[in-house]
């Protein structure tokens, strides 16, 4: 007996690159570009810049790369007065990982339920306890952080504030996008989240230093892409001619480029962003207008605008949530790493942590879908099935 396919299906993403931007993209791919990094590339980061509101943005082939970048460069720019850095618990491996590719000393910090972010309490007791040069944070599902308290406790104690910013495109904190309150902040553009190229990330930041070192570590470590007035200022320091500055590496860096075919679908994309974000929060309020209150249902704060990656929940009832929506032809997911302490690769290095509310996220959280393309009608399926359990 064959069992009977529920004709509902709301996956966590539909169509991120539509019909109308492939067919762009297969009009310009028969003018027969060039595909590798080229033109199209600055263009996108100019634009880029100019959309999310900072002076410099650097086009990479993920947002995991972007956060890789981020930490080297930091490291090489001999800004770190030491290197003890702040991670976040509820976050991913790749913006926590490169913290210990790169032999920095990585102290986790608990969860706020408030915003999924950094606990402020948490994070005072840690900076007082080990004086960091750091602190990377993400803003969990498009929830921004509490911005004023930590850039507050950054500046009092000269310690470098990171962002990943990876699912919180458009976000917004007291009218400032998430992405432009830290020394640099990484985005992600896989075909998930909410603009896509296909892969893809940007690192964003207002520092020409950083700018030009994350531009060398990009591709090789060479200068080729650096303005033409520092490409001269360095060749001459090192005494380089011209032709030999073709094979001449500055810095031990990557190849973690892009290409201008994933810069073209990136051009197209922004066309669309401020849609996207208008759409998710949209979907947002909607879910939390209609999905019954629980103990740890997390809000839109005063003063900020939730461009929301999918929707969390943390219920105790989690498991048998996730089975109802299965078989309501709904998609669901743990809420990201849960916490990043409960993983491997985390506690065979540091040993056990416990985390109080991130390890509630761990063991209970969980997310349904949110994409731009979702209409009422199935936000308001979901919720129904997420309130038939709770």
């Amino acid at each position: 007996m064959v069992a009977a396919v529920n004709p509902v299906n709301i996956p966590l993403v539909k169509d991120t690159i539509s019909r109308e931007e492939i067919l762009a993209l297969s009009d310009w791919l028969r003018s027969f570009p060039r595909l590798t990094k080229g033109e199209l590339t600055p263009e996108f980061e100019k634009n880029w810049s100019e959309w999310q509101g900072c002076k410099y943005s650097v086009f990479v082939n993920s947002g995991s790369s972007a956060n890789l970048l981020m930490f080297y460069a930091l490291l090489l720019s001999g800004r770190l007065k030491n290197k003890k850095i702040i991670v976040p618990a509820v976050s991913w491996v790749t913006t926590v990982a490169p913290a210990i590719q790169f032999g920095l000393d990585a102290i986790v910090c608990d969860c706020d339920p408030e915003t999924l972010g950094l606990d402020i309490a948490h994070l005072e007791r840690l900076v007082e306890e080990h004086g960091p040069a750091a602190i990377i944070l993400v803003h969990v599902l498009g929830f921004p952080n509490k911005m004023d308290e930590i850039t507050a406790i950054c500046k009092d104690r000269d310690i470098i504030l990171l962002e990943d910013s990876c699912e919180s495109l458009g976000s917004l904190y007291k009218g400032v996008k998430t992405g432009n309150f830290g020394s640099m902040s990484s985005f992600s553009l896989y075909f998930g989240h909410h603009l896509s190229t296909i892969e893809g990330g940007m690192i964003c930041t207002d520092d020409e230093e950083l700018k030009d070192l994350l531009i060398s570590l990009r591709s090789h470590g060479w200068d080729r892409d650096l303005p033409p007035a520092r490409q001269s200022e360095i060749r001459s320091h090192y005494g380089i001619d011209d032709f030999r500055a073709l094979y001449t590496f500055y810095h031990p860096g990557f190849n973690v480029r892009s290409t201008d075919l994933q810069a073209f679908l990136g051009l197209e994309q922004l066309k669309k962003a401020d849609k996207v974000v208008g759409n998710r929060n949209r979907n947002f309020l909607a879910y939390d207008s209609t999905i019954k209150d629980f103990q740890y249902k997390v809000r839109q704060a005063e003063g900020t605008l939730v461009s929301n990656f999918c929707y969390p929940l943390i219920t105790e009832k989690r498991d048998e949530l996730v089975a109802e929506l299965a078989r309501a032809g709904v998609d669901s997911r743990p809420l990201v790493c849960g916490s990043i302490a409960r993983h491997p690769f985390w506690y065979e290095r540091y040993g056990r942590t416990e985390l109080p509310f991130a390890d509630i996220v761990h063991d209970h959280g969980m997310y349904i879908p949110n994409n731009h393309e979702m209409t009422s009608a199935e936000i308001e399926y979901v919720a129904n099935v997420v309130n038939s359990v709770l």
